[in-house]
């Protein structure tokens, strides 16, 4: 009798998808900007097209994409609207990191994830309230937590359905975070309408309100010494930030590709240089982002792991800023004019500056870690 081969799940064809839509998002994008709105109507579209999900491995009805693969669709969505992008980003690697806990370390997240695909639910992180230290309070009270906090820098805030945070307990051992999911439905939580900034308006990352919220004992999913590095961030950093940054990226790819054709179109001997200046930075962005996903691909979260992140992290930023910089000056005066939309991207691709670790917490790791010193010094 012969053995039938076995058939692989065909993997949904994100880029075709892309392609279709990416008029229609690029479009959107720049309103939203333009009236510093949430792109809401883009994350509403890729949510149709099952964005949400491509995270989520294949075995519990996601899109099974590997990392590198999730950050390549990531810079690309950055061509088109980097806002878009930097909000799927924000949900992508909160998915990624519950799928790696559930293939590598046998956590129970599976029952998120098939939510995740099936509902296509949005999940939204607390990343800049909730590091290290942590913040707001909890509480203990009969079978649960009563959480109460301000966290900023919530990025899709507007359609999310899960906010995936912590808050900070008193215990006899010290202060101890504890991290959790809270649907964004529940009482006592509420959007405070923050963002009015500078770049990426699009991402309506406004502060979340927490107050009097009732966290169930079940709910806690983690607990840590709060303001020490812990297993679970050396895993959030070895996610997270290669999909982070793959949009700043993309932001630098798109910027170099708008530079290029107003050069062209310039024709003066003096853009031959500046072209070449912008091609060059790019290539440093872009081989340190490769470079960051590549290493990573395999790697195991740890001291170590997260150096080397946060290394490519301060690699990528810096480039992917001076490439925006050079594409303005490559373009010339016209690059000055909103219709051109290297302005746009200047103001977006600031954002990669402020995401952790920052330049001096970024290079006390790296020195800590040169010098064999406990890295919580």
């Amino acid at each position: 009798m012969s053995v039938q081969p076995l058939i692989k799940p065909s993997q949904p064809d994100w880029s075709t998808d892309l392609a279709k839509l990416g008029a229609q998002i690029a479009e959107e994008g720049r309103h939203c900007d333009a009236e510093n709105r949430y792109v809401g109507a883009n994350i509403a579209t890729l949510k149709e097209h099952g964005f949400l999900g491509l995270a989520v491995p294949a075995e519990l009805g996601g899109g099974g994409l590997s990392r590198i693969e999730l950050a390549t669709m990531l810079r690309e969505l950055a061509h088109y609207c980097s806002a878009t992008a930097l909000v799927l980003a924000m949900h992508t690697h909160t998915v990624a990191a519950a799928a790696w806990r559930w293939r590598y370390q046998k956590a129970p997240t599976d029952g998120l994830l098939k939510r995740v695909a099936a509902e296509r639910l949005q999940l939204l992180s607390s990343g800049g309230s909730d590091w290290l230290p942590g913040s707001g309070t909890a509480e203990k009270v009969e079978g649960g937590y009563k959480v109460n906090g301000l966290k900023v820098f919530a990025s899709g805030a507007p359609s999310a359905n899960i906010f995936m945070t912590g808050a900070v307990e008193q215990t006899a051992e010290g202060p101890t975070a504890l991290q959790f999911g809270v649907p964004m439905n529940s009482p006592g939580v509420s959007i405070v309408e923050t963002w009015d900034t500078l770049g990426m308006r699009g991402t309506a990352s406004h502060n979340v309100k927490l107050e009097n919220v009732f966290v169930a004992d079940a709910a806690i999913a983690a607990r840590r010494p709060a303001g020490v590095w812990h297993p679970s961030f050396h895993l959030i950093s070895m996610i997270a930030f290669p999909l982070v940054y793959a949009v700043y990226t993309g932001v630098a790819e798109a910027a170099r590709d708008i530079a290029v054709a107003a050069a062209a179109k310039r024709q003066q001997p003096e853009t031959v240089d500046a072209v070449g200046q912008i091609d060059t930075e790019l290539a440093a962005t872009l081989i340190a982002h490769r470079s960051m996903v590549d290493s990573l691909d395999q790697a195991q979260p740890g001291p170590e792991t997260t150096n080397k992140v946060f290394q490519h992290r301060a690699l990528v930023a810096r480039s992917a800023v001076k490439t925006v910089e050079l594409a303005l000056v490559a373009a010339g005066g016209a690059g000055f004019f909103k219709s051109m939309r290297l302005e746009r991207a200047f103001r977006d691709v600031q954002g990669a500056r402020f995401h952790p670790l920052t330049d001096g917490q970024q290079q006390k790791l790296a020195g800590r870690m040169a010098l064999g010193l406990p890295i919580d010094g």
